[in-house]
């Protein structure tokens, strides 16, 4: 079997009413020192700039979050692109294995029973000059 731990019973402390008036005079003592303080003009520039470094901090983190996004699209077309260079390249292939002499010659001697002429059947028209058709 398994050990047992037993633990001592937490004891929660109890809150006397002087405890608790401290604690609320030191928090608006305190209170009152930062808003004291906000009317001098060293800690307006001071809170204006964190102000700014909190703006600009928001801003990285968008930019950079949009970066990724954009990113992540850019792979994604990337490869759509290489996906269609290569079906193009096999296409150029295929276009090439049906467009050789050999097949389109056996092609036309299957279906249309053609044939090479021989030289007995081969004409030779001349070719009339531009001064001898007027």
């Amino acid at each position: 079997m398994g050990a047992v731990a037993i633990e001592e019973p937490v004891r929660t402390a109890k809150l006397n009413k002087q405890k608790v008036r401290d604690g609320v005079a030191t928090a608006v003592r305190i209170s009152r020192q930062v808003f004291d303080a906000t009317r001098q003009g060293k800690v307006l520039v001071s809170l204006a700039l964190v102000l700014l470094l909190v703006a600009s901090s928001i801003g990285v983190v968008v930019s950079a979050h949009e970066n990724r996004g954009l990113f992540n699209t850019l792979s994604q077309l990337q490869a759509e692109r290489d996906r269609y260079q290569s079906e193009w390249s096999q296409l150029l292939l295929e276009q090439s294995a049906l467009s050789a002499h050999g097949r389109v010659e056996n092609l036309a001697a299957e279906r249309f029973n053609m044939v090479v002429p021989g030289r007995q059947d081969i004409v030779l028209v001349p070719l009339m000059s531009p001064a001898a058709s007027q």
